[in-house]
Formats: C-alpha cells, sequence, structure tokens
C-alpha cells in the first residue's frame, strides 16, 4: 500500500509567464522561492505548499463549465477575510466569481484561465 504523507506541489502550466508571475506574485501576494531548474518557470509557497508555473506556449486556456467556475479543475485556498480578496481582485482588475452555493467563497481565473478558489475560513 502507498501510503501518502503530505501534499508538495502542483504544477501549473501557463503560456505567459511573466503576467502569471505578476497574479501569483502581486495580486495573490504568494511568496516566490528559489528554484534549480533550468527550464522556465517560477515557484511559489504557501505554508508548505508550492505552485511550481511551468512556462508552456501551447497552454490551453479553455475552461470546461465557463458559467460556473468552480466546477473546472481548480486549486482552493483558505483566506482570512473574503473582503478584502474581493477589494485586491477588483484593484487588480481581475475577474471573478462568488461561489454559487453560497458559502464564503469566490473563484478567480489566473492569466491561462486556471481557476483559483478562495474561501473564507
Amino acid at each position: 500500500m502507498i501510503q501518502l504523507t503530505q501534499f508538495l506541489h502542483a504544477a501549473i502550466a501557463v503560456s505567459d509567464l511573466e503576467k502569471s508571475e505578476y497574479f501569483y506574485g502581486t495580486v495573490l501576494g504568494l511568496q516566490k522561492i528559489d528554484r534549480v531548474l533550468k527550464f522556465p518557470g517560477a515557484w511559489y509557497e504557501v505554508g508548505t505548499f508550492q505552485i511550481h508555473l511551468i512556462a508552456d506556449s501551447n497552454q490551453s486556456s479553455e475552461l470546461q463549465n465557463a458559467q460556473k467556475w468552480g466546477r473546472n479543475r481548480h486549486l482552493a485556498f483558505s483566506i482570512a477575510d473574503l473582503e478584502a480578496a474581493k477589494q485586491q481582485l477588483i484593484t487588480h482588475d481581475c475577474e471573478f466569481q462568488m461561489s454559487a452555493s453560497g458559502r464564503a467563497a469566490l473563484f478567480v481565473k489566473d492569466p491561462d484561465h486556471n481557476i483559483i478558489e478562495l474561501g473564507e475560513a
């Protein structure tokens, strides 16, 4: 039996590394960390979890469900203040969608339309 002990990272393909670094580093405020790999990309850290952006000019940005973003593949993060998150996204002209379930959560698209869920804990 395989015994999983910790979730280490998620890799996300991005078509424009500069735009994605702005989104993850400035808009979401994630801490960029050093990486040793030679291919283009950037790594960010949230607690012990990492997001690895991998530059890929062939990245497709189609959503499976364009009406309900939360029904697409996505990463979910706990946040302290949903209203503050909404204001940050508005300040940076980021389109977002409130959770259709009525939960205190929203969904935002990165520059390649990868979905990020931000839910108030």
